[in-house]
């Protein structure tokens, strides 16, 4: 049995009555078509159900319908939710994503750039495992944007995370609580996210006319170990506190089990929220944790948009930061 065939743009051109260089403009939006003769090729191509030839579509446009994606960390927790967010805004603007993993090397990533403009592709995501500011690749042949860890070049384009408003919005939710002998226990004391996060914390803190519990932020790691640790050191040295604001999900997960272990009861006598919502560990605790949301799938959407607007010749230069929100669970409520 001879398989029906598909139309092509010649049968377009033929149905409409015009030539195969009239449909071919009407196909792509060219300005030249008369607009009675470009719905006439419109409504002839779907008559038969034409689809263009993406290669033709790319000769003609000087585009290829694809964008390179270069991640730092493609098993980390943050990275892969700021790709699915690109992934899902390039599948709505009808592009390929193609990604490469340079797993924090600048060479692995200098490859990964040099291959994907050899395979012209129309712009570049480039998303950090980190989110401390980052040197700028400098002129490519084609727009990049930088996901997570922003750009210090300021004629780039960068979209990331408000980290001092997720610390902010996570201490005035233990004041409003009625929480006020409040613990700051947070990761490593390297990545400039710690200090945000506690700088907001602290900010809110002040902002109500008290101190930290302990007089200064406690920084450690980004582990459990750490979580477990510091409720031990708070215990010896600054007990009395009724919550701990923890610095990521694991450490709070930690300190959930510390306080646990210890006999305390959370959130009757101690509240605690943590940072990231990391489901595994937000919704896995016991009890289940508050905790501040990123939205990394939407930062990797905004990073799409603003480069498919850079493609269009429409990019603006500039870190674009996106907002954290609080995700309420059981290991906070109101004391009144």
């Amino acid at each position: 049995m001879a398989t029906e065939r598909a139309a092509t743009l010649a049968d377009v051109a033929a149905l409409a009555g015009v030539s195969i260089a009239t449909a071919s403009k009407a196909l792509n939006n060219r300005d030249q078509v008369a607009a009675a003769t470009r719905a006439r090729v419109l409504e002839a191509a779907k008559e038969l159900a034409f689809q263009p030839n993406a290669l033709a579509r790319s000769l003609l446009s000087g585009r290829t319908g694809t964008i390179g994606l270069v991640t730092h960390d493609l098993d980390g927790r943050f990275s892969i939710p700021i790709l699915l967010g690109v992934e899902d805004a390039a599948g709505l603007g009808k592009m390929s994503a193609l990604l490469c993993d340079a797993r924090g090397d600048s060479l692995r990533e200098a490859y990964h750039l040099e291959a994907l403009q050899g395979r012209r592709v129309d712009g570049l995501v480039i998303v950090g495992a980190r989110n401390d500011p980052r040197p700028s690749l400098g002129e490519l042949s084609v727009p990049v944007v930088y996901a997570y860890a922003p750009s210090t070049g300021p004629d780039d384009m960068s979209v990331t995370v408000d980290h001092e408003t997720g610390g902010r919005i996570a201490a005035e939710h233990l004041l409003a609580c009625g929480r006020t002998r409040i613990a700051i226990v947070t990761g490593d004391p390297t990545y400039g996210a710690a200090h945000a996060r506690a700088e907001g914390a602290l900010a809110a803190i002040a902002a109500a006319g008290l101190e930290p519990w302990g007089t200064t932020p406690l920084f450690g790691a980004w582990s459990e170990a750490w979580g477990r640790a510091a409720v031990e050191l708070l215990i010896a040295s600054n007990p009395g506190f009724d919550a701990v604001l923890c610095g990521s999900d694991q450490i709070a997960r930690g300190v959930l089990d510390a306080l646990r272990e210890g006999g305390v009861s959370v959130p009757r006598e101690v509240s605690v929220v943590g940072h990231d919502n990391w489901e595994i560990f937000a919704a896995g605790s016991r009890p289940s944790l508050t905790s501040v949301d990123m939205h990394l799938e939407t930062v990797g959407r905004r990073a799409a948009q603003r480069l498919f607007d850079a493609i269009d010749g429409r990019g603006t230069p500039g870190i674009e930061y996106v907002e954290s929100s609080l995700v309420l669970r059981e290991s906070t409520v109101p004391t009144g």
